[in-house]
């Protein structure tokens, strides 16, 4: 094909803002990214800002000052005529004037319609603009948002079952292992949500700007971008709940993000697809992708801002709403541990928001510094100022452990001090107070004699000493209703057994007070001596 050389006349400058305009639009998304690829966590670069949107609310006016001046213009015009067409004096009014008359008023509403219809087309035009930057925006947003979500939920599946999240991931079977409990509910349902509403609406939109595409170009930029018939089929599926097992599984969440993706894939690819020569059909079919980037726009947004929401309640320790009734010491207590924890993820965040500075500079540096001896001193301030976070999140947690363990401590004695009162050691006198001694008290316990000294010396030498390793305390499997369930079972056994031991005490009682009260047989008198005769 020939280049097409435009000159001054007023239809090269019509083409050349149709070239300028589809170029403008196709770098837009070519420049942004989101048909390089996708879950790729990490930082991601700002949304590029149009040229041809002046303000962030992109609402552009219909009125310019080229169209007041033509609209006034023409009116002043079409008054002066109808008022020379159509003068008082009869005489004036011939055929071959009012057929003039209505030749040229034809004329104007021809070049009336021409003009209306190119300025509303400009209009669409910079709307199409507007409205691509910010669904770049807000696509930017909810990639970001929901690569978060997937890394923070795959990574507290790793730490709650032991792995360590340096070292390589773990198979699939085991982080979804139905045995244990599953984490991250909310977020999981969050997600699953969030993917629901987009799929669904991508895929009705990227329907309708396909039908407006040119087939060729659209099929060129599918083979361009890697986009498979086997991935425009699995696209389209959207979301079925009766597709999945476990719709909140790892495995359903990322199947869920790659088919958005390629969703979003097809959608970029018609947008880029899309003609502008000026014909009757541009003003209708760009009219059909501004409406269509306008609701996807909504949706991606409103779903953006409650997955965010949701995210940043979850990555934060909230203190509960501070009650009217006044807290017992042991809820302040433990309000104060959860102030703690706050502090700690917020200087966590701190701290991830420096090495992020800290990695931007150096790349920063190394790119635009000749001498890399000059970075010495600014790398050198900034781990300075992150081992002052680092030393201020370990005292942190050194204090809240201290007093988490205090706490613990006070709590497990006040629990051993009601233990001791209600089972104490029993006889047929009520309560005996045992004590311990050592093996010299056993053996004369049991024999009524004091050991030789030599064997005393013997046990004292001799001492053995055992040594233990305590196992994992099993974790428990059961649910929140389970575990109040037992603890009421084990209250009510409690209860009856202390019933049962307060009804055996007083029937001993009342056996030995028995015993005590009853009266003893009369000593019979003495026998005196025998007198025989």
């Amino acid at each position: 094909m020939e280049p097409v050389v435009y000159d001054e006349t007023p239809l090269a400058d019509y083409l050349r803002d149709n070239a300028r305009f589809l170029e403008q639009f196709r770098y837009t998304i070519i420049a942004s990214q989101l048909l390089s690829g996708h879950s790729l966590p990490g930082y991601r670069p700002p949304a590029l800002k149009s040229p041809g949107s002046t303000s962030d609310n992109n609402d552009q006016t219909l009125l310019s000052t080229e169209g007041i001046i033509v609209s006034v213009v023409g009116a002043l015009a079409l008054a002066v005529f109808l008022s020379w067409a159509l003068s008082s004096a009869p005489s004036h009014v011939t055929k071959r004037r009012l057929i003039l008359v209505l030749i040229i008023a034809a004329a104007a509403v021809l070049v009336g319609q021409v003009f209306v219809r190119r300025q509303w087309l400009r209009y669409r035009r910079e709307q199409a603009l507007a409205e691509i930057s910010t669904f770049i925006t807000n696509s930017q947003n909810f990639d970001s948002a929901t690569e978060a979500t997937l890394s923070l939920v795959q990574e507290v599946e790793l730490v709650s079952r032991g792995y360590r999240i340096s070292v390589p991931l773990a198979p699939v079977s085991r982080l979804e292992d139905r045995t244990q409990s599953r984490k991250c509910i909310r977020l999981r349902k969050a997600l699953k949500n969030a993917f629901a509403d987009v799929l669904q609406t991508y895929n009705q939109v990227s329907d309708v700007v396909r039908g407006f595409a040119e087939q060729m170009e659209l099929e060129k930029y599918y083979d361009m971008y890697d986009v498979s018939d086997f991935d425009i089929s699995d696209s389209r599926l959207g979301f079925n709940a009766a597709e999945f097992d476990d719709l909140e599984s790892l495995r359903t969440l990322k199947i869920l993000a790659a088919r958005f993706h390629t969703t979003r894939k097809m959608l970029l690819c018609a947008l880029l697809a899309l003609d502008a020569n000026g014909e009757v059909k541009d003003l209708l079919r760009w009219t059909a992708a501004v409406e269509s980037l306008q609701s996807v726009n909504t949706l991606t947004k409103s779903v953006f801002e409650k997955l965010q929401g949701i995210l940043s309640e979850e990555e934060s320790f909230p203190l509960p709403p501070t009650p009217q009734l006044p807290l017992t010491p042991g809820k302040e207590r433990w309000r104060s541990q959860l102030r703690k924890l706050n502090s700690m993820s917020t200087g966590i965040r701190g701290l991830q928001a420096k090495l992020h500075l800290l990695r931007e500079e150096s790349d920063r540096a190394l790119d635009d510094s000749n001498d890399i001896s000059e970075m010495g001193p600014n790398l050198m301030s900034q781990y300075d100022s992150i081992g002052v976070d680092l030393r201020m999140l370990m005292a942190a947690w050194e204090e809240g452990r201290a007093a988490l363990a205090q706490g613990i401590d006070r709590n497990e004695k006040r629990l051993s001090s009601i233990s001791t009162l209600l089972s104490p050691a029993s006889s047929l006198s009520g309560l005996t107070t045992i004590g311990e001694g050592g093996t010299a008290d056993a053996f004369k316990a049991l024999t009524g004699e004091s050991p030789p000294a030599s064997e005393i010396h013997d046990g004292e030498d001799d001492q053995e000493v055992f040594e233990a390793v305590a196992k994992p305390r099993p974790r428990s499997m059961l649910t929140r209703e389970e575990r109040i369930a037992k603890v009421k079972e084990e209250r009510e056994q409690r209860a009856s057994a202390r019933q049962q031991m307060e009804a055996t005490k007083g029937m001993l009682r009342e056996l030995e007070t028995v015993i005590s009260l009853r009266p003893q047989k009369r000593a019979s008198a003495p026998v005196g001596p025998r007198i025989s005769l």
